[in-house]
Order: C-alpha cells, then sequence, then structure tokens
C-alpha cells in the first residue's frame, strides 16, 4: 500500500462536501492521485428540494445532480456500488452490489485498496435498528430516506389520494417532516384532490423543538390554517392501516411517512475507525480522523470532537472547501487548516412553495419572499454542480 508513485484517494459517498471535492479536483488534480468514488445512485438528489418535488413545484430532474459528468472532469472513476464494511487497519472497503447490478460488468469488486479516504454517505435509517425502535416501520411506513426511492414511491401516493379519500401520517416533526408534511398537503390540495386527512406526531415533544419559540409559533399557525391534527405522541409501532401510539392509542392511517432522526450507517461499527457515542466517525478540526490520520468525513456520516454541531445540509455544504484542501495537503504532506462550522447558519423551513420561515439565530421572518429566496438558492447550489 505504502510504496512510491500513484496514491489512491477513495471518495466513499457523493454528498454535498464530495460533490465540492470533485468539482475542485475539475480544477487542480495532481498526476500522481488515482481517484475513485463509489455511490450507489448515478446522481444526487439534493435534500433541499424534496418538499418542493413532493409539492409538485420541481420534476425529478430540477433535483438532481447526475454525478457521471463531474467525476469525468475530475479524471475520476465510477463504482456503483454500496458500502458494507470498512478495515481502516488494512485501508480496504467492502463493497455489496446495488439492486442495479445485474449483469457481471455491473457488479463491484469485493473491495478497494486506499491510501486516502474520504468519507461522505449522508444520513442513513438503519432498518434494524428502526425495527427494534418502532416494529412493523420497514414494513408499513414510506421511508424519507433514502431521497432517491422516496422520490419514486411518492407518486403511489398520489394516485391512492385519487382514487379514495386518503389519511396520511407524518412520524417526526422536525425540519424534514414539517416540510415533507406542508409539501404532501399543497400537492394533493392543488391537484383538487379532496378528503385527505393529515397528522404531524412529534415523538412527544414539541414541534419544531429544535428552532426558536418565535419559528415554533408560526409553524403551529401554519399547521392550524391547514387543519393539520398535531400529535404530541410518540409512534412506538406500525400495522397495515394502523399507527400505535405510545398512550395506547391507535391512529388509522393509510400512508405513514417516516421521517425521524437518521442513523449511524451499521458499516461503521467494525471499522476500527474511532466513532462517535452514536456511531458517527469522529473528526477533528481538519475534519480528520483521530485514530486513523489517512481518513476524512464531512456531512451527516461525522461528528466533530471539539465542535459538534447539528447533521444539516447547511453544514455539510461548508464543509466542502475545506474538505479537499485537507485531503490535497495530506496527500502532499503540507499543513491541514482548521475548518470552523459556523455558530449561527441561515435556515429556510418551506410550508409548501408559497411561504417560508427564515431563520438566523434568534431572528425570525417568513412570507412568499422567504420561499422564492429559498427556491433560489436551492436551485443555484444544483446549477454550481452540473457540469453539461
Amino acid at each position: 500500500m505504502h510504496s512510491t508513485g500513484i496514491k489512491k484517494l477513495l471518495l466513499l459517498g457523493a454528498g454535498h462536501a464530495h460533490l465540492h471535492v470533485l468539482a475542485q479536483l475539475a480544477q487542480n488534480r495532481p498526476a500522481d492521485l488515482d481517484i475513485t468514488v463509489v455511490s450507489p445512485y448515478p446522481y444526487q438528489t439534493y435534500s433541499g428540494m424534496t418538499p418542493g418535488l413532493v409539492a409538485g413545484h420541481y420534476s425529478p430532474e430540477d433535483c438532481q445532480i447526475p454525478l457521471e459528468p463531474l467525476i469525468k472532469a475530475a479524471g475520476a472513476k465510477w463504482i456503483q456500488a454500496r458500502c458494507s464494511g470498512i478495515d481502516a487497519g488494512e485501508q480496504r472497503v467492502r463493497l455489496s452490489p446495488t439492486a442495479k447490478s445485474q449483469s457481471a460488468e455491473d457488479i463491484p469488486p469485493p473491495d478497494l485498496p486506499y491510501h486516502l479516504l474520504s468519507i461522505d454517505t449522508g444520513a442513513v435509517i438503519d432498518r434494524e435498528r428502526l425495527e427494534v425502535e418502532m416494529p412493523g416501520a420497514s414494513a408499513h411506513a414510506l421511508i424519507v430516506r433514502p431521497i432517491e426511492v422516496f422520490a419514486s414511491l411518492w407518486p403511489k401516493v398520489v394516485e391512492l389520494a385519487q382514487s379514495q379519500p386518503v389519511s396520511i401520517a407524518i412520524i417526526g416533526a422536525g425540519a424534514a417532516g414539517i416540510e415533507l408534511l406542508f409539501a404532501a398537503e399543497q400537492c394533493l390540495r392543488q391537484q383538487g384532490i379532496h378528503g385527505a386527512r393529515f397528522s404531524l406526531i412529534t415523538g412527544g415533544g414539541e414541534v419544531a423543538a429544535n428552532y426558536s419559540a418565535g419559528v415554533r409559533k408560526r409553524v403551529l399557525r401554519q399547521l392550524k390554517r391547514r387543519g393539520i391534527t398535531v400529535l404530541r405522541e410518540a409512534c412506538v409501532g406500525l400495522e397495515k392501516g394502523r399507527v400505535k401510539l405510545g398512550s395506547g392509542a391507535v391512529l388509522s392511517c393509510d400512508v405513514p411517512l417516516l421521517a425521524i432522526g437518521t442513523h449511524a450507517p451499521a458499516w461503521l461499527q467494525d471499522s476500527g475507525l474511532a466513532l462517535s457515542e452514536a456511531g458517527h466517525v469522529l473528526v477533528n478540526a481538519f475534519q480528520q480522523s483521530p485514530s486513523h490520520p489517512n481518513v476524512f468525513a464531512a456531512g451527516d456520516v461525522s461528528t466533530r470532537e471539539d465542535k459538534p454541531h447539528p447533521k444539516s445540509g447547511v453544514y455539510a455544504v461548508r464543509a466542502g472547501p475545506p474538505l479537499v484542501h485537507n485531503l490535497l495537503a495530506q496527500h502532499e504532506g503540507l499543513a491541514l487548516k482548521p475548518h470552523h462550522p459556523p455558530v449561527n447558519t441561515l435556515n429556510l423551513l418551506s410550508c409548501g412553495t408559497d411561504h417560508a420561515i427564515v431563520s438566523y439565530g434568534p431572528l425570525y421572518a417568513g412570507g412568499a419572499w422567504a420561499w422564492r429566496w429559498k427556491d433560489r438558492i436551492d436551485r443555484a447550489f444544483v446549477a454550481k454542480y452540473r457540469v453539461l
């Protein structure tokens, strides 16, 4: 592994930070660096635009960043596969084929060696853990992650609603659940579909619990305006047509949409890498593993040991420029630069595609103008990484 000559950089995942890494490598790729990208999909579906997709404001193509042109521009290779394990000691990543890998040439190699590894696989839902926390969820809920699968299944919900009055319950009252709920309600209303009932199951806490009191008040006002029922209860299990609540009550529900917090990937457990309590890759100020200096990580798969921060796309996008700098510096034996995540971030919470709530630290406001601002930011992000 440590012979001189060409070194192997393995980019595991195609999250927000890795898009920036590829764009920068397209401008400046060291001749002695062999780059491979491992990702299960040929595109990244931009999570910030998923609610707009559900609402019918965007087409699937509007929300997708094709990876192949970006990878080609960076002089890299793409392997369509999922990670099934990492051996940090041996410097190898184990791969498993995707459902699309049907012909012999589509089947990925069982593992890949690396000199330098960067992990940006995004947020995941661990189905086994989910079954322990919420029995029946894997079989009966429409799960928001992976977004690519959810986006392909949402039209079936619309078809069902066209044929009968439906009850839809969103499980999870964080940003993802709130935005999804408003988008789903708008989608059916604008299509002239009547009789749909919507519920928001918070998990027992408040709606938008991670936001300021002012933002929470605005969200609750929007929910009331649209006749959406809020249940401050935990979902403890699902059966066909039924959501079991922590109080012992049962909610009749045709379509439970699951938008709860995400998990650390199970394949990290035996990797040998230093992990956080929740099982994410632990990284230092350089976004580098404290246990293995040739491993870096960014986005939702990682946790800063020195400055923990919320797992959101805003932080993942900011991590891109310092990540590519430190990957190249590590490769060339130069000094690394610390990444300073912002203390406050601009947050735009969409309530359908005609209203959004903007917040920055303690400040907040809302209106149609905030939605238009979010729309411009999201479209610009996708356009930035589209290589035509």
